[in-house]
């Protein structure tokens, strides 16, 4: 019997490990599928506080972990399987080894979508990226190119005008499905390029290089041409890793966890939900961090008070 178990090794996982280790509950935390969560298949993050001349995101989780193992946080490098949240002590699976905890902090976080092409998890952090606030920076006054075309598609590329020399927004359809307002800042905007009724089928570029362009393939005449380019954005949506939780959790209609207002307590007393599994909104590894703190100290709360 565990006082709280932690899914996932992200930010929110690991900041909440930090503070309920302090707390002398002994949590174990479940790696999930990646461990580190998805900081790990970034570069250099130049906007988590404490690091001036930036860190790269598998260093900055590694030393998060090592935070976390120093106050007695065990591990274990699997994914949970199955969920029981009916009744108290909570039920865990790990395949066929089964856990049982008087608290859970879920903080599984979310995948983004991406095309699928080849390549891409090579390429991700070297000039492709799935969010531009993390990674804009990087590409001042260059070509910079957007995929997608609904509200976040267009809050990418309004963003990146900031930073980029031009920004292709590529859709597949020949209008926008982001909403009015959206659609109208993104058409109107000097800085902006639309390119209808086409997407990506090849990534061009290496490691050494980054990305240096990619094969566009139109979507109604199956022509294929070459556009040259620095970074490429995905801003096609994520998925919240809620599967486990959808039974016993009540989720929005994109599938988040739906925490209590101003906290991070569900529906089912004792367990706590951070991180970007609840957050649709800012998807940030400094938001996540402060989200897990909240959990620790949430369920360290309501662990004394039903003691």
């Amino acid at each position: 019997m565990r006082d709280v178990i932690i899914l996932g090794s992200g930010p929110a996982g690991l900041t909440a490990a930090v503070y309920a280790a302090r707390a002398n509950l002994k949590p174990l935390l479940i790696s999930g599928p990646l461990p580190g969560g998805q900081l790990t298949t970034t570069t250099e993050v130049e906007n988590f506080p404490g690091f001036s001349h930036g860190i790269m995101g598998p260093d900055l989780m590694a030393e998060m972990r090592k935070q976390a193992e120093r106050f007695g946080t065990e591990f274990i490098e699997k994914r949970a399987t199955k969920v029981d949240l009916s009744s108290s002590p909570f039920k865990l699976w790990l395949d066929e080894e089964m856990l049982e905890c008087r608290s859970l902090i879920i903080a599984t976080g979310a995948t983004a979508k991406t095309l699928g092409l080849a390549r891409e998890w090579d390429l991700m952090g070297f000039g492709l990226s799935t969010c531009a606030t993390c990674d804009g920076a990087f590409f001042r006054d260059q070509e910079i190119v957007v995929i997608g075309g609904g509200d976040s598609a267009a809050e990418e590329a309004m963003f990146l005008t900031k930073f980029g020399k031009r920004v292709r927004l590529i859709h597949r359809r020949d209008k926008l499905r982001a909403s009015k307002i959206m659609s109208d800042r993104v058409l109107a905007h000097p800085k902006v390029e639309m390119v209808w009724n086409s997407t990506i089928v090849e990534l061009l570029g290496d490691r050494k290089s980054g990305i240096t362009g990619a094969i566009l393939e139109n979507t109604q005449t199956n022509e294929r041409s070459e556009i040259q380019c620095n970074a490429i954005f995905y801003a096609i949506g994520h998925t919240p890793n809620t599967e486990l939780f959808k039974e016993y959790l009540p989720l929005d209609e994109n599938g988040y966890i739906i925490p209590a207002a101003n906290s991070s307590a569900t529906k089912v007393p004792g367990v706590f939900a951070c991180g970007d599994v609840q957050d649709h909104v800012f998807r940030q590894a400094i938001t996540a961090a402060g989200s897990g703190c909240m959990a620790a100290i949430e369920a360290e709360r309501w662990l004394a008070h039903h003691e």
